[in-house]
């Protein structure tokens, strides 16, 4: 196995086995956040028909690389999907699209407020044809209140969400250099239609409408442990110390690594294996109070003990003794580490145009229903008509749907 290789191959292709089979989802939405929920759906087993501008969805040019019709961008957020291109500005793509939401269990979109009800395809307006419909509204600060109609993307929610200080550490605040609030939501949004659709299978048989504003989602995600000091009332709580900080690297002799010592047998893992014994005698190092209590002397030590050591032997002997430490990998160092290759975390897949692609499977193992990779990325408009065709749409109202350029 090279350097670079995947562990598993695997094909596109194959019928959905996922808990989600039999559900249609209608994807009007771009980016991020609708489309990894969408994606999340799609390897349950669900049908989604991702509906997109004649131009494409954004994420079709944010790139390099470019291959085959594809970002690599857009492949990881918008597999087992079908495209259809629709001009929903003119009249005749909307009417296309409520014929195509009569037969879908699943509807997300992540407009700002009110836009898909001037397309005359809002909530209301769908649930009386199709009162069945899980109708999922992805925003980026909710219905209403000051910033209801401002745009949204994941820098301003996490400028937003009161975390970026924490990230800074003596420095100015900074941002998680990746779009965390946008995949936070997705994977909120992507439970919450789930849990809709439960709701509809035990009662009554009828939809709902679920809002999902990202401010909401990546809030409920980031800060539990960031609010802790938040959490009582401050004339009724401990004042607590200014506490080194936990969340940082460590330099060794030759890198750097990660650790995290909570229990005490861990903390005295840590210290067999880096040959200082001799602290867990030192009154200091006690419990995990008398640790957090001289947290600043006993880092002072750690950092000069741990320079001493190359990486690979250090990671060696934590893991001997028992110590949560791990290494520091770039994006290469994870695709060839052995326990990724054991988990199948990243699959290789031929597509047809673009060539071999890396994908991440999705997470979860289900025993009797398992997640699977059945269809390529779709490029643009690439099941427009066979989309139609199934929603009942006759050859020549698709001839004149391309005609007046509303399908590209």
């Amino acid at each position: 196995m090279g350097p670079g290789e995947i562990p598993m191959r695997v094909e596109f292709g194959g019928d959905p086995t996922g808990p989600l089979a039999g559900i249609r989802v209608l994807d009007l939405s771009t980016v991020v956040s609708g489309p990894l929920c969408t994606q999340v759906l799609g390897d349950l087993g669900a049908e989604v028909l991702k509906i997109e501008p004649p131009v494409g969805d954004t994420t079709r040019r944010l790139g390099p690389p470019f291959r085959g019709g594809l970002t690599g961008f857009f492949a990881h957020f918008n597999r087992n999907k079908r495209s259809i291109t629709l001009d929903l500005k003119r009249t005749e793509g909307q009417h296309a699209a409520r014929r195509l939401a009569l037969r879908a269990d699943v509807l997300v979109e992540n407009y700002r407020p009110d836009v898909v009800t001037r397309l005359g395809l809002g909530y209301e307006e769908l649930s009386r044809e199709n009162p069945g419909l899980i109708y999922l509204s992805i925003s980026g600060f909710g219905p209403s209140g000051p910033y209801r109609d401002l745009p949204a993307y994941d820098t301003v929610i996490q400028g937003l969400a009161g975390f970026m200080p924490t990230q800074g550490g003596d420095g100015p605040p900074q941002l998680v250099k990746s779009i965390v609030a946008d995949k936070a939501t997705a994977l909120t949004a992507a439970y919450a239609v789930m849990a809709a659709l439960l709701a509809r299978e035990r009662g009554d048989g009828r939809g709902q409408h679920v809002e999902v504003p990202m401010l909401d989602a990546f809030a409920a995600f980031m800060l539990p442990d960031v609010m802790t000091k938040e959490a009582f009332k401050a004339e009724d709580a401990t004042p607590a110390p200014k506490l080194p900080d936990v969340h940082r690297t460590w330099e060794t002799a030759d890198g750097h690594v990660v650790l995290l010592v909570l229990e005490d047998h861990q903390f005295s893992a840590l210290c067999r294996a880096i040959g200082r014994e001799d602290m867990l005698d030192d009154p200091r190092c006690k419990n995990l109070v008398t640790r957090i209590v001289h947290g600043r002397e006993l880092y002072t030590i750690l950092e000069e003990e741990l320079r001493k050591w190359p990486t690979a032997d250090l990671i060696d002997r934590a893991r001997r003794f028992g110590a949560p430490l791990a290494p520091v990998h770039a994006v290469g160092d994870f695709l060839r580490d052995p326990q990724v290759r054991s988990n199948e975390t990243v699959l290789e897949v031929d597509d047809s145009e673009a060539g071999p692609m890396r994908l991440l499977r999705n997470p979860v193992r289900f025993a009797r229903t398992p997640a699977s990779l059945r269809q390529r990325p779709p490029r643009l408009g690439e099941q427009t008509d066979a989309i139609l065709t199934e929603a009942g749409f006759t050859s020549e109202e698709i001839a004149r749907l391309r005609a007046e350029r509303v399908i590209a």
